[in-house]
């Protein structure tokens, strides 16, 4: 089968300060020996993705144009935030992390591989057709959907790098925020089969609910007004010295830390007026706060705070890990990676301003999965 084209989701901020969306004819080269042509059926739309999509823009001044099948979207960016994008303005950026579908065409090393469905890793995902190694194509079981293998990489494996670090690192025990997103629902099955004790933190009883449902035994509420008694109790029964924050913004980073604090002090033997020894770390891998991260002085004198993210990890983890660690989520694609969407819909649907603002919420309990191929002969 023969694809010389195809549509693809791209990202574009003008120097000016306006962020244009659209959908874009690019070539599709024939495949290299080693290569395979992948046409995506299913792709998530996941926090980090949203931060490249829509970038810093405002989406209250979202205007839609284009037409039916070639829709447009623009906004404006607050001019005050342009120096620091200097490196994609005036850029068209295709979007979307990860994704899955089912190899068309393939280099003669990898004909066998025509008609599998796999999911890939890679940026470019929000694509008709994407062509990438081989090797790097992870080939589902069969019987796997597309949909089933969208998740395969970010949420999987970032779930799984925290608990590696855990144990690379010296800690015992996790804290994760926003815990009843996708991801931390995923984290919650992996310490629940590994024997790791995690302090979720939440922000509703409605948020709470869903991760005592999935068995989740330590379950904080960060809108309760004895959140921090109950979180400081939470670290005093696990011994959680480490956190990975998907807030970033705001004083819930500094609160992690502070009531780490409280419950190293309360089993020290001795007074010391520099608090304890106990080292505290705080990972952030998110920003769903975007405000500066405060941080206060009651965190002793033994603590860090640093950035997170999965590429990075993986570098420096290794082939041996990350191999280790992708071969887990292929097992266990349907019982612990499994991954649940709201809606699905297809690239042009993606433009439509009010689908737009629903994706845009990062609302607990509502995940969109981009389907390139919605709509389209599956010759």
């Amino acid at each position: 089968m023969t694809i010389t084209t195809g549509l693809q989701l791209s990202s574009l901020i003008t120097p000016e300060g306006e962020l244009r969306l659209s959908l874009d004819d690019v070539a599709i080269p024939a495949p290299r020996a080693d290569q395979v042509v992948v046409r995506i059926e299913a792709s998530p739309l996941n926090p980090s993705d949203l931060g490249l999509l829509l970038g810093p823009a405002d989406l209250s001044t979202v205007k839609a144009g284009g037409t039916a099948d070639r829709p447009t979207v623009t906004a404006s960016v607050p001019t005050a935030i342009l120096p620091s994008l200097q490196a994609r303005l005036g850029e068209a950026m295709a979007v979307g992390n990860e994704g899955a579908g089912v190899v068309v065409d393939a280099g003669d090393d990898a004909k066998h591989l025509i008609g599998r469905t796999v999911a890939l890793l890679g940026g470019s995902m929000y694509s008709q057709y994407r062509v990438m190694r081989a090797s790097d194509a992870l080939v589902l079981p069969d019987g796997t959907t597309a949909a089933q293998g969208a998740s395969c990489f970010v949420n999987p494996l970032t779930a799984l790098a925290m608990v590696e670090t855990m144990r690379a690192e010296g800690h015992t025990a996790l804290v994760h925020t926003a815990a009843a997103s996708n991801l931390g629902q995923m984290l919650n099955r992996i310490c629940i089969a590994d024997g790791v004790s995690l302090v979720n933190i939440v922000r509703s009883e409605a948020q709470a609910k869903i991760l005592t449902d999935i068995g989740a035994k330590y379950v904080v509420d960060s809108t309760a007004p004895d959140f921090r008694a109950k979180l400081v109790d939470a670290l005093m029964e696990t011994g959680a010295t480490l956190a990975f924050d998907a807030v970033g913004g705001g004083p819930l980073a500094g609160q992690i830390i502070a009531a780490m604090e409280v419950a190293a002090t309360r089993k020290m033997t001795e007074y010391s007026r520099y608090g304890s020894t106990t080292h505290k770390q705080v990972y952030i891998y998110g920003i769903l706060d975007v405000r500066p991260t405060e941080i206060g002085r009651n965190t002793g004198m033994a603590w860090g705070i640093g950035g997170f993210l999965l590429t990075y990890f993986l570098m420096k983890a290794g082939p041996e890990v990350s191999q280790r660690m992708r071969a887990r989520v292929a097992a266990e694609l349907t019982t612990t990676f499994a991954s649940h969407y709201t809606s699905e819909i297809s690239l042009a649907e993606a433009l439509q301003p009010d689908i737009l603002a629903a994706y845009a919420k990062k609302a607990t309990g509502e995940k969109f999965l981009i389907n390139p191929s919605k709509g389209l002969s599956q010759s």
